[in-house]
């Protein structure tokens, strides 16, 4: 374990928390006469609730007593099948009066000796996170926590007057960081905005003719053909290939057919090609342009391609795929896909009847040679945007590790240092009457020395003796 200051110490949670499972979901719990609100995994994400659908639950007996949530209870998602959600969690606010909460969120009531703005920022650190992927169980790609693993998670427990020094800094430092990530995802949601109107302005003018993509085709579509993996076999695209408005050639696998086999199904460049099916309607008939030579390195196309040569003199490939995926012609696709199964698809026919906006050739090249030029500056400030984006995260880590370690916010002598605090707290409860103990209920306030205020709107933290 890391030194940490002077006046702090390790301790298990089950030694500063209450920690306690939630309701299963079964048919007799139907609302009915009893009903209750019902938080679920997916009203709790990483340091903040999502109220917009809340379920209702049938309690009985005492249950209300046992699982009503109270403001300050940590909200830890018990499983997820990413490493980086392991353990995500969010502070109850209180919002919803009389409110449970499901077995796959495990509550997290802290004691007197924490306050719960301070469990929150130390439970969703890197510090915490890397000790709820050490202890977490994997089955079948879900990696899974307990109570029982969650109360022998480690923090480092400052006196309660530091708790209250480091989170009015973090406060201060991660509100200026997330209104930064804030204008930044704005500013590229602006771009995406800006790309779409500019590519309407465009091809949105009256006078431009429009025909359909059969008229414009130098040979027969064709769709590809399904082959199955082998090593050493000529290669044939993945689906995977379609990236944005282009074809990654790269992108592709060994398969069980010859050159020969596979001659007609060559890819070259300035083919379109297009996804014949998807399990998403947005996506099904998106199209790239193979904007490279295969060279020495020929490759094939896959059944779930179309390829699309078209007659250059009536229309340049570019600007097919510059139009391909414009908002009118998806229009156009979308209305016209069948659906089977689930699955969204798109055929010879259909394509053949999509109409395209077909300008004269030399409004065609200028119109592409705008479009590069604006995409190239829209990629450069996307990339900035991700690099600042990537600064932002690397900073507020490094904040939190540094909040933890205890290198944030000076240390003062005269607050009562966290062992000294436990082992009071924990004299007091066992000297006071078992109905007094039963009842008790010291803030924060209370207890620390000096006294100390607790963020929040006059909220005063209700904590469980020791």
């Amino acid at each position: 374990m890391t030194e940490l200051p002077v006046g702090w110490v390790w301790v298990d949670l089950a030694e500063v928390a209450e920690v306690q499972g939630g309701i299963q979901k079964q048919a007799k719990r139907r609302p009915v006469l009893n009903k209750y609100p019902f938080l679920r995994v997916a009203n709790v994400h990483r340091g903040k609730l999502d109220l917009a659908d809340v379920h209702e639950v049938e309690l009985f007996d005492d249950e209300l007593e046992r699982f009503e949530l109270r403001r300050g209870d940590l909200l830890v998602v018990e499983g997820n099948g990413s490493p980086d959600q392991i353990g995500r969690a969010a502070t109850w606010d209180g919002s919803i009066d009389k409110c449970v909460h499901q077995n796959h969120l495990i509550r997290v009531r802290p004691t007197a000796a924490l306050l719960h703005d301070f469990l929150e920022l130390v439970w969703n650190s890197p510090l915490v996170a890397r000790h709820l992927r050490e202890v977490a169980g994997s089955t079948s790609g879900l990696y899974t926590l307990s109570t029982g693993k969650l109360k022998s998670v480690r923090l480092p427990l400052p006196p309660i007057a530091e708790q209250q020094r480091i989170i009015d800094a973090l406060e201060d430092a991660l509100l200026s960081l997330n209104a930064g990530v804030a204008n930044l995802t704005a500013g590229s949601l602006r771009l995406d905005s800006l790309s779409r109107s500019w590519t309407r302005n465009l091809l949105g003018s009256s006078l431009i003719k429009h025909r359909k993509l059969g008229e414009l085709l130098a040979e027969k579509m064709i769709n590809g053909k399904s082959v199955p993996t082998k090593a050493g076999g000529f290669p044939v695209l993945r689906l995977t290939a379609l990236r944005g408005d282009g074809v990654d050639l790269a992108e592709r696998k060994s398969g069980a057919w010859s050159f020969d086999e596979a001659k007609q199904y060559l890819v070259h460049q300035d083919d379109f090609l297009i996804s014949r099916g998807n399990g998403s309607l947005r996506l099904v008939g998106r199209g790239g342009l193979v904007s490279q030579d295969s060279g020495r390195n020929p490759v094939a196309f896959p059944d779930t391609l179309i390829r699309v040569r078209v007659d250059k003199t009536a229309i340049r490939p570019e600007f097919l795929a510059l139009v391909w995926n414009s908002p009118q012609v998806r229009r156009q696709i979308e209305q016209s896909a069948r659906t089977t199964a689930g699955i969204y698809k798109v055929n010879q026919a259909i394509l053949f009847d999509i109409a395209l906006p077909v300008p004269k050739l030399d409004v065609q090249d200028r119109i592409v040679a705008q479009w590069k030029a604006a995409a190239e500056e829209t990629q450069r400030l996307r990339a900035a945007l991700m690099t600042a984006a990537k600064r932002a995260a690397q900073l507020r880590t490094s904040l939190l590790s540094t909040a933890f370690a205890g290198r944030l916010v000076p240390q003062d002598p005269n607050d009562e240092p966290a062992p000294e605090l436990l082992a009071r707290i924990s004299a007091e409860r066992a000297a006071a009457p078992p109905k007094q103990r039963a009842r008790s209920r010291r803030t924060p306030k209370e207890l620390a020395a000096p006294p100390t205020r607790v963020t929040g709107d006059n909220y005063q933290q209700e904590a469980l003796p020791l």
